[in-house]
This record gives C-alpha cells, sequence and structure tokens, in this order.
C-alpha cells in the first residue's frame, strides 16, 4: 500500500493552461487521519470532492500496469489523485459498506468514485477518462470510522464484510450504463451505508423509470 496527500495548487496542463487542484499529491511516511481526512490533505472543487463520506479516496494499484500498457506511456504515483493505491481491493471485490482497518484508522467504503476531466488532465491523456467510464475502473471513497494514524507500511486489511455485497464495480455499471434500471438501482440503494450525494441522485433516477 501506498498513501499520499496533497492540498490544492496550480497545476500545469495541456498547452500553457493552469488549474487549481488537489489531485497532485506527494507520498508521506506518516499522517493523521480525521474524519474530515487526512491532515495535510485538501480538494479544491467542494461540491464534487471531499466531506465526510468522500474523505479517503482509493485506487487499485493492478490497474496502473493496464493503462501503461494500453496507452504505451508510464503513470505517475498517485496518478488519479488517490490517498491510497492498495493491491487485491478490486472495484468488483469491494463492496459498498465494506470496513477496511488500516493503520491506527477504521475506514468504510461508501461510494464509487464518478471521475473528472482533471484526472486526463493529470495524465495528459484525453482517452482515459471515456476508457474509465466504459471499465468501472475508478476507484472508491471512504468515511472514517475511527480516526488515527497512518504510515508509510501500514497495511490494510478487511474488517467486516458488509452482507449485501453490492460491489464497486455493480454500482459503477448501474450508474453509467444501466441508468434505467430501477432493480439495479434499488438493490444499491437499499445499503444503509451508500453515500448520501448516491443515494439523492439514484432517488431521482428511480422516481423518473418507475413510471
Amino acid at each position: 500500500m501506498n498513501f499520499s496527500i496533497g492540498l490544492p495548487n496550480e497545476m500545469k496542463y495541456g498547452k500553457g493552461q493552469v488549474m487549481d487542484t488537489g489531485i497532485c499529491k506527494q507520498s508521506i511516511d506518516e499522517v493523521y487521519l480525521t474524519k474530515d481526512g487526512f491532515r495535510g490533505d485538501g480538494v479544491a472543487d467542494l461540491k464534487h470532492h471531499g466531506g465526510f463520506d468522500r474523505a479517503v479516496c482509493i485506487y487499485p494499484f493492478e490497474h496502473y500496469a493496464k493503462w501503461e500498457k494500453e496507452f504505451g506511456k508510464p503513470l505517475d504515483a498517485a496518478a488519479f489523485g488517490e490517498n491510497l493505491t492498495v493491491t487485491n481491493m478490486l472495484e468488483e471485490n469491494v463492496c459498498i459498506g465494506d470496513i477496511y482497518q488500516v493503520g491506527d484508522a477504521v475506514i468504510q467504503i461508501t461510494q464509487g468514485r464518478i471521475p473528472c476531466s482533471t484526472i486526463s488532465r493529470r495524465v495528459d491523456n484525453q482517452l482515459i477518462l471515456k476508457r474509465l467510464v466504459e471499465t468501472g475502473f475508478v476507484g472508491y471513497l471512504c468515511r472514517v470510522i475511527k480516526e488515527g494514524i497512518v504510515r508509510s507500511d501500514s497495511v490494510i486489511s478487511l474488517v467486516k464484510k458488509h452482507p449485501q455485497e453490492v460491489s464497486v464495480l455493480y454500482c459503477m455499471d448501474t450508474y453509467f450504463h444501466s441508468t434505467e434500471d430501477v432493480e439495479a438501482m434499488n438493490k444499491i440503494l437499499n445499503v444503509p451505508e451508500l453515500a448520501d450525494v448516491w443515494r439523492e441522485k439514484l432517488e431521482v433516477r428511480v422516481e423518473k423509470y418507475s413510471k
């Protein structure tokens, strides 16, 4: 596991363009994880990032090899702006409501990550956003149940699997590709630990397509 943090800063992209973003993060040896996220970490776009349900961002390390092979260029560490880069925790196996211990802290999966164009700018690849949506290999977000110190040599381990086992990949497939599937959306909504922002969006869709 690798973990990274960073405060919003100017990022140059394209042909001399600049934007404020917290996506550029640096590896660190030790930091305290609070309910608001890692100390020293932050986001620029408070509407779409951050908050108690999105305090920690995780991305599977295995996807790096896939994207590097597909696009023929190396990726920097934490290229997707994640706090934790993990192994053996793919979206198909990680479920909403799953609880993990990481260092002294305890976190819970709340939602899949909705990728944005900032990722394309960060990795200098305009095609990757489309591929993230197509595959659902987007990573996921967590709330903090117990605050504590996380170190570079900390391990992340499953504490409790959620009994409903609604995977992040299932959520992303429903969100991106089965947008009128009321049954699938209700299956996701039936998980109490789902992030509020997802619940609100899916409830609107269910109401629309149940008529």
